[in-house]
Parts: structure tokens; sequence; C-alpha cells
């Protein structure tokens, strides 16, 4: 088994490959979506979801045969059809350029696994089996799912514009480090009241004073 590095990544905007038209190339393409990649499918034939996303000028699409040249610019490219010797072309074209490429049939043959994600906002849970076992990868992340409801969608916004006040008006590292651990402290039904900059900025004030040291904002 791959001793595999665990990375975000940002593909804002960047070019990604999706070589395939079925149901696991649409998985694919839809997390893709969702990074907010420019998304460039090839494939024969394609799912009623990848032609309607298609059609809503999602992504770009190519109904015909792969050919090498699909993964220029690609700074990732994904093998995602149903015929073995075609994901083959596409993990030798792309190694070949130097470009990372996940393997939907050849999970040892690809550089990268595609984890399986849960997003709540800014939080992003990604398990996964190092290839080894998408289906328990799949369950661990429905696990994980039912764990982490959309309330920690809020959850995220709320501490992420706490930690951009803290920053901006506490320069010591360390009580900057102590605050943000007890904000995580702070109960639901009082985070959720701070719905403005106001109030968020008097939690901030809130919370320096019941640290040592006297810290106000």
């Amino acid at each position: 088994m791959k001793r595999l590095y665990p990375v975000m990544l940002d593909i804002e905007g960047m070019r990604c490959t999706v070589v395939g038209g079925g149901p696991v190339a649409e998985r694919k393409v839809r997390g893709l979506l969702e990074a907010g990649a420019d998304v460039l499918i090839i494939a024969p034939a394609l799912t009623d979801g990848l032609r309607e996303l298609a059609e809503q000028g999602f992504t770009r699409t190519e109904e015909r045969e792969y050919r090498e040249e699909d993964l220029e610019r690609a700074v990732l490219a994904f093998a995602a059809t149903s015929d073995r010797q075609v994901n083959e072309r596409v993990l030798n074209d792309a190694r070949r350029l130097g470009i990372p490429v996940n393997a939907a049939d050849d999970a040892a043959g690809g550089s990268f696994v595609a984890p399986s994600v849960v997003r709540r906002g800014g939080l992003v849970l990604a398990v996964s089996a190092s290839g080894s076992s998408p289906a328990l990868a799949a369950q661990v992340a429905a696990e994980l799912a039912e764990r982490y409801d959309d309330t920690y969608t809020a959850y995220t916004e709320w501490l992420g514009g706490l930690r951009e006040l803290v920053k901006a008006a506490v320069t010591d590292a360390a009580v900057r480090r102590r605050l943000l651990r007890a904000a995580l402290e702070v109960p639901e039904n009082e985070w959720r009241n701070d719905t403005d900059a106001e109030r968020l900025a008097a939690r901030v004030d809130n919370l320096l004073r019941k640290l040592d040291g006297g810290y106000r904002v």
C-alpha cells in the first residue's frame, strides 16, 4: 500500500481534465466543481447529469474519444472510463507530462487518490483508505456527516469571522491561540446571536476579559 501525503489543493479556476462520461466521472466532476475548478470532460457519451452540467455552462465537454492533447494546461487529470486501455493511456500521458493523475480503476497506478469528502462550509472532512477500500472510506465519511451536521456550516463562518477580529486586535500570538481555543467553548445558543460585526467584536472583548493578563479589544 502506498504511503500517501494528504493535502488540500486550491484549484479554483484551474483546468482539470476528466476522461470519462459515466457515473464515476460524474462524481469526480461534481467534486471538482465544488472546488471551483475549470473542468474539461472528454467522453463519447455522457450521463444525463453530466450533460445537464455542460448545458448549464458549468463544464466544457468534448463528446469524442480521448487524445493526448486533452491534457494540455491541466493541473489534474482523471482517468474515469470503463475502458482499461483508455485509462492506461491517460495514466501514461499524464505521467509523461508531469500531471498528477487519478485512476478510477487502478488506485495504485495513479499518483493520487480522491478521498470521500464531507463539506460543512469551511470545514472539510476527507477520508481515504489509500485506495484499498473506497467503500470503507465512504462508510466512515457517512458517519462523519451524521456527527458533523449542517450546524457546522454556520459555526465555521462564525469562527472565521471571530478569528479575523482576533488577528487584528491581539498582537500576542500566545494570547491569540488561547482566545481561539476558548471560542470553541462558546455554546451554540450564544454564538448564533453574534449576527453582526458589533456583536462579534463584543464576543471577542468578552473572551479576552476572561483570559489572564487583562487583555481587551
